[in-house]
């Protein structure tokens, strides 16, 4: 896709975080946006508040992407709101959540992910994109050890996207690409609190190895660009201190 004006894009998990800043800026951009959220109705209702009052276009869909009916509720309201989709930003993820039972992070972070895609791919139409955010801690998992709080999610994040890595020749068929990018610990979101939460000190420790972390705006701002760049479907793009990962893998 050379624009974002005219295309329909689903943002999963975007009621706040990186989620709302990928919404808000791709609506900046010409995209009509599906606010996906889980829980929070009052925060993905004012995230699409925001983007209307600039003068783009959103709907807020509450759906849980582990369940059957998740996904497919997605896609309908992209369909019946804005007549199609282009761009599925897969960015809804967790597992350090204590009360979702012990398989979560698998369910939603590797099943959620492939079932979102597929239901997103039958109406998506030759020229649309997938991207997949994740972590370098994930990405690099099986090369480069990660804190003990974290690895249940790195690996399920991993399993995520080798399962989305093992259908890119059924995209191909379709004229659509995926793209992963990778990012480091982002400065104030809900995972690095946690992490930090459980081993103390380690966002200022991994802050000292990569020179410096980056803020949720400046990651969003990057996902954004990789929905239009130039680049061959199955690239990965590195966001900040990659460099000692791909060193150590």
């Amino acid at each position: 896709m050379a624009t974002l004006e005219g295309t329909t894009a689903i943002v999963t998990g975007s009621s706040r975080g990186i989620g709302a800043d990928v919404a808000q800026l791709l609506a900046a951009q010409g995209a009509a946006v599906v606010v996906n959220y889980r829980q929070k109705a009052p925060r993905a209702t004012k995230v699409v508040a925001g983007i209307e009052a600039a003068g783009g276009r959103a709907v807020a869909v509450g759906a849980d992407l582990t369940t059957p009916e998740g996904p497919a509720a997605l896609v309908d309201a992209a369909v019946s709101s804005f007549g199609g989709l282009d761009l599925l930003v897969l960015n809804a993820s967790g597992g350090m959540e204590t009360s979702m039972g012990e398989d979560y992070a698998l369910r939603l972070n590797r099943d959620a992910q492939v079932a979102m895609l597929t239901a997103a791919v039958e109406v998506m139409p030759a020229g649309s994109r997938v991207v997949f955010i994740t972590s370098h801690q994930a990405h690099f998992i099986e090369k480069v050890e990660t804190m003990d709080a974290y690895e249940p999610v790195a690996r399920s994040k991993r399993a995520g996207e080798d399962a989305l890595r093992a259908l890119i020749p059924q995209l191909e068929e379709k004229g659509i690409s995926l793209v992963v990018v990778s990012g480091d610990m982002i400065e104030g979101t809900v995972t690095a609190t946690l992490l930090d939460r459980a081993t103390p000190g380690a966002i200022e420790a991994r802050r000292q190895e990569a020179g410096r972390l980056y803020s949720v705006a400046e990651f969003a701002a990057e996902i954004v660009r990789m929905a239009t760049a130039d680049v061959p479907t199955g690239h990965t793009e590195y966001v900040g201190g990659a460099e000692d990962f791909l060193a150590k893998g």
